[in-house]
């Protein structure tokens, strides 16, 4: 009987082929956590927005993959010495390092589990595979928590200017069509280099650093926090607190198995057994999505109504400002609602609320993006630069936000 052949060629609409060139990779990714990928979005609800914007996690985590394989060949090329070994898993440790995402990925973690990151997750998922495969995946987990000697190694995976980013970038800049955030990322791989055990690019690859930097902030405000996407999440995030505060009150609301447990029980990092693990790998936004056109029926008006509003798109108003939201603003907004509904207070709190997001394209006081320079010397790249607008990106920029019922703005100005 003849063997499966394990080295593939997957073709991907960003980088053209992708190969799989470790029969350990192929094992991973057909196995069913990693496959789960497909029926998560990568880009949450922002296909609301942009309607091209359906592609997923597993999307993703294979581009990374790809990047990462051009990197090492790169670095090997100018003489860095990386072994097989090493080279596997920097591999597996990039395509693994999203498999703890739940359903339309980061809206899940304030709802569906007690504060839980995909980040934690991961590693949980990591070290279950590492089980099944026999130690197979123990030096990619070492990178992936930043245990293992070999410093650059772990910021290829986690950085400021790390793979997971390089590809988010330019695979959400041509899913959703915004071409602000597409990015060189050929020329900033080529520019790769390793001095002193960390991750440098090369001095003539500044200006694709600073066009990287410049390409993420506009991503961040056009994209991922553009006002219909925040509001969407919000409202999505809301219908999971609502459900939950129901189930555990006793009402019946209908749900797949996966998502019915996460209702019934608050689970928090310390609760994640290898049992619930894999009650967590069976859930995906399809649960959620059938869930909602279920509860969209349901006779609890702020359950019913927040679900119809995903369902249609006919969202919550969101206005966005540099100042601060008068809170007696929000105060009489949710009073009106109460009138207007018929509810209390509290279920108010679901139609009228406010609060803040935060941007900050480089963070300085973070690990930076190091620029080595032609005399072997080394410089964060906003003091290297001679752009002035690295230092502006380098501010955290707040914007605050009010969200309330669209009907009140029938009624009057707001």
């Amino acid at each position: 009987m003849s063997e499966i052949n394990k080295l593939k060629i997957l073709n991907d609409p960003i980088y053209g082929f992708i190969s799989i060139t470790n029969p350990l990779v192929y094992d991973l990714i057909q196995h069913p956590y990693f496959q789960r990928l497909r029926r998560i979005s990568q880009m949450g609800m922002s296909y609301l927005v942009y309607p091209g914007a359906h592609h997923t996690r597993f999307h993703h985590a294979l581009g990374c993959m790809h990047i990462m394989q051009r990197t090492v060949q790169v670095l090997k090329f100018k003489g860095v010495a990386i072994s097989p070994e090493e080279e596997a898993a920097l591999d597996i440790a990039i395509l693994l390092h999203d498999i703890g995402h739940g359903p339309f990925s980061h809206a899940m973690e304030h709802s569906i589990v007690e504060n839980v990151s995909h980040e934690a997750i991961s590693l949980l998922f990591m070290d279950s595979l590492n089980k099944e495969f026999d130690g197979k995946l123990t030096l990619a987990i070492q990178i992936f928590k930043g245990e293992y000697h070999r410093r650059f190694m772990l910021q290829l995976i986690s950085s400021q200017l790390d793979m997971d980013r390089m590809d988010y970038l330019k695979r959400d800049s041509f899913y959703s069509g915004v071409a602000e955030g597409n990015i060189n990322s050929e020329r900033l791989i080529q520019m790769f280099n390793v001095q002193d055990d960390m991750l440098v690019i090369e001095e003539k690859g500044i200006y694709s650093v600073e066009k990287f930097l410049v390409a993420r902030r506009l991503m961040y405000w056009q994209c991922y926090l553009h006002k219909t996407s925040v509001v969407a999440e919000l409202i999505l995030t809301k219908i999971l607190k609502r459900a939950k505060e129901l189930t555990q009150h006793g009402k019946h609301l209908g749900s797949s198995a996966p998502l019915q447990f996460f209702l019934e029980n608050k689970i928090s990092l310390d609760d994640f057994s290898e049992e619930v693990l894999v009650k967590f790998s069976y859930l995906d936004d399809f649960d959620i999505i059938s869930a909602i056109k279920m509860w969209q029926f349901h006779e609890d008006l702020v359950l019913r109504e927040l679900s119809r509003m995903i369902i249609n798109r006919d969202l919550l108003k969101i206005k966005m400002q540099a100042e601060k939201v008068d809170k007696e603003k929000a105060v009489a907004l949710r009073k009106r609602i109460m009138e207007l509904y018929g509810i209390s207070e509290k279920e108010a709190e679901y139609f009228v609320f406010k609060g803040k997001i935060k941007n900050q394209a480089y963070n300085k006081t973070g690990e930076p993006i190091h620029i080595l320079k032609k005399d072997r010397t080394i410089e964060d790249v906003v003091e290297a630069s001679d752009q002035l607008n690295l230092k502006a990106l380098s501010k955290p920029v707040t914007k605050y936000y009010l969200c309330f019922p669209k009907v009140l703005l029938e009624q009057a100005a707001i």
